[in-house]
């Protein structure tokens, strides 16, 4: 079997989350032997500074910079394609796109031409994700390529709130509770399936409760990698 090509992963955001992507990783790679398993590299820095102080807030630190440097760091340190489990993170994702040699796999793109593989055309679309990502439009253009319609949770609230308990401590059943009271939102407004697009919600995903299809895009970055390393093209 081949070696594996090099996967370069800009985490941190939130450590968990990298971790799980990671564990993913792994666990869809078929192997025989250590050696079959995907290289990784990993830059795992939870001191990116604050998408939501800088989308919601107004107030914190431009991430951009700092991501740019994370992966240039991985592409020297050998990587040969990026990924990153962050979904907001990718309103930044010029930066790292234009500093680079080496392909980012934009989990964004990626998951809506999934979606539209799997869902009828025109079909609307619930996203459990940080209100950042609806403030930030970061779907709208993706899921209007492939002629689909985002419909989002409208509790900002409950949406931080799931988030900070899962950053401090993890799945918890509070957070399932909230995580599935939202669920239960988007399939009244009559949604053709639901999108986790939060990599701290993907901590919670076995968890949820849907009569619709549920899909996650940390799933679709992990194939994408695993194709990527292996071999396949994108």
């Amino acid at each position: 079997m081949p070696t594996p090509r090099k996967i370069g992963i800009l985490g941190g955001m939130g450590p968990e989350a990298t971790v799980l992507l990671m564990q993913k990783i792994i666990d869809a790679t078929p192997v025989q032997d250590d050696r079959d398993h995907i290289p990784m590299i990993v830059d795992n820095n939870p001191q990116v500074p604050s998408r939501i102080d800088a989308l919601i807030h107004g107030t914190g630190e431009n991430p951009g910079p700092v991501l740019q440097r994370m992966a240039r760091d991985l592409e020297g340190a050998g990587a040969e394609a990026l990924i990153m489990p962050c979904n907001t993170a990718h309103h930044y994702a010029g930066f790292i796109e234009t500093d680079i040699s080496v392909p980012f796999l934009n989990m964004i793109s990626l998951t809506c031409e999934k979606l539209a593989s799997e869902l009828p055309a025109g079909s609307r679309i619930g996203l459990l994700a940080s209100p950042a990502v609806r403030l930030s439009r970061l779907f709208e253009a993706e899921l209007a390529r492939v002629g689909m319609e985002p419909v989002y949770a409208t509790d900002d609230d409950a949406l931080l709130r799931i988030i900070r308990v899962v950053k401090a401590g993890g799945p918890t059943p509070d957070a399932v509770d909230g995580l599935n009271a939202l669920a239960r939102e988007l399939e009244a407004a009559g949604v053709a399936g639901i999108l986790v697009a939060c990599t701290e919600f993907s901590l919670l995903r076995k968890s949820i409760v849907a009569t619709v299809p549920v899909s996650d895009s940390l799933d679709v970055i992990v194939q994408a990698a695993v194709d990527f390393a292996l071999g396949d093209s994108l």
